[in-house]
């Protein structure tokens, strides 16, 4: 059995920037475990774009030299933007090359909560022991998936984190369920690869960010005032942004207010750059699938004006729902101690959680410190505010 002061679980953009804050911290025996950037080289396809601008698509590092600026120099790499997926994940295991190369990559299977320290069990049967655990686990484990499509086989409908190559639909006809992001660049790859495509959404219009107003608005005002209204993070629209940039502000607002806030800032919407690549897709809005029916080897789904779609393949852009009883890590009875809303963890500070030690990072901290945990640019934040409170 070995111990440390801190496991890390999850190498992705959170667990990597806690990694390299926590070991700067003088004396703190900080071991990190999981596969480097997984999510998002298995359960993100071929070909997408990140959303976010160029700032707000780095890795936060204590001293602010693993940006995507030094990786481009060490590697000579030539980025462009929007920031290629693929390029992305290069930058990350660049990036944990140099704050985690001892990375640990065995799966933790198991935690336990003992009288004074964490019990991981990985899967190779090795036990370490932890005064604290950081949980970068990311979202995959909360795939959602509405209870209508449920009980429908995976290789006619499945969701959009299923897939790494939407490739496998060229001459296919697919519907795509949702009005965010994740479908609408699923349906113009989809579209690209040669599948007949249709988008069906609940939202009665699509809200696509940086419309031409306002591009033209920031150009007139020019940089000064654009960085007034917009934080680096990148998260929430004009004025707003800012105080999504500052959990610690956001914190005073009222919980109403704040919930109202923070929906505004992560509702479905589409980038820009997607309006060119899906007009030739048929998207039909306003609408709801009803009921849905295997026909042979096809999927039929009735919308709720009576009309119907036969198609090869549904495909659901439906997002995440978070409930973090569902890391399967976690003993039940650790899970069970954990306070929730709606599936969220109550985090206080330090972005700890009801359990005294046991920390969590990422999309499942929203609640507590607002929509800017659901994106890259949140793991600075979370990351200085795990040493704040460990070292």
């Amino acid at each position: 059995m070995t111990t440390c002061d801190v496991a890390i679980i999850g190498a992705g953009p959170y667990g990597l920037s806690a990694a390299a804050h926590l070991r700067s911290v003088k004396g703190l025996d900080v071991r990190v475990f999981g596969e480097p950037m997984s999510f998002w080289e298995r359960n993100m396809p071929v070909g997408m774009f990140l959303r976010s601008n160029w700032s707000a698509s780095q890795i936060c590092d204590p001293t602010g030299s693993l940006t995507l600026e030094a990786f481009q120099a060490a590697t000579g790499t030539q980025m462009t933007f929007p920031v290629p997926l693929e390029q992305f994940i290069q930058y990350g295991l660049w990036y944990q090359r140099q704050a985690a190369p001892d990375l640990d990559h065995r799966k933790v299977v198991r935690i336990e909560s003992g009288a004074n320290a964490f019990r991981l069990a990985l899967e190779d049967g090795e036990i370490v022991q932890s005064r604290r655990v950081v949980i970068a686990g990311g979202i995959n484990s909360f795939a959602w998936r509405p209870p209508l499509f449920r009980q429908s086989p995976v290789h006619l409908v499945s969701h959009t984190s299923e897939h790494r190559d939407l490739r496998i639909f060229n001459g296919k006809s697919v519907v795509v369920v949702g009005s965010g992001q994740s479908a609408l660049e699923s349906a113009a790859l989809l579209h690209e690869a040669g599948a007949e495509v249709e988008v069906i959404g609940r939202s009665q219009i699509i809200h696509w960010l940086q419309g031409a107003i306002s591009r033209t608005l920031h150009h007139r005002l020019g940089k000064a005032v654009r960085h007034v209204l917009y934080a680096p993070t990148d998260v929430g629209p004009a004025g707003i942004s800012q105080l999504m940039a500052r959990p610690d502000l956001l914190a005073h607002v009222p919980r109403g207010v704040r919930d109202k806030l923070s929906r505004r800032c992560i509702r479905p919407a589409g980038a820009r750059w997607l309006v060119g690549r899906l007009q030739d897709v048929p998207i039909t809005l306003g609408r709801t699938i009803v009921s849905i029916a295997i026909v042979g080897d096809r999927v039929k789904v009735a919308l709720d004006d009576g009309s119907e779609r036969i198609a090869d393949h549904v495909l659901l852009g439906t997002g995440y729902r978070i409930d973090v009883s569902k890391y399967g890590f976690l003993a039940p009875e650790l899970a069970q101690a954990i306070q929730r809303i709606d599936g969220y963890p109550c985090l206080r500070k330090g972005l700890e959680t009801s359990v005294p030690g046991l920390h969590i990072v990422g999309a499942p901290a929203a609640w507590s410190f607002g929509p800017l945990m659901r994106f890259v640019s949140g793991a600075g934040y979370a990351s200085r505010s795990l040493v704040e409170s460990i070292a």
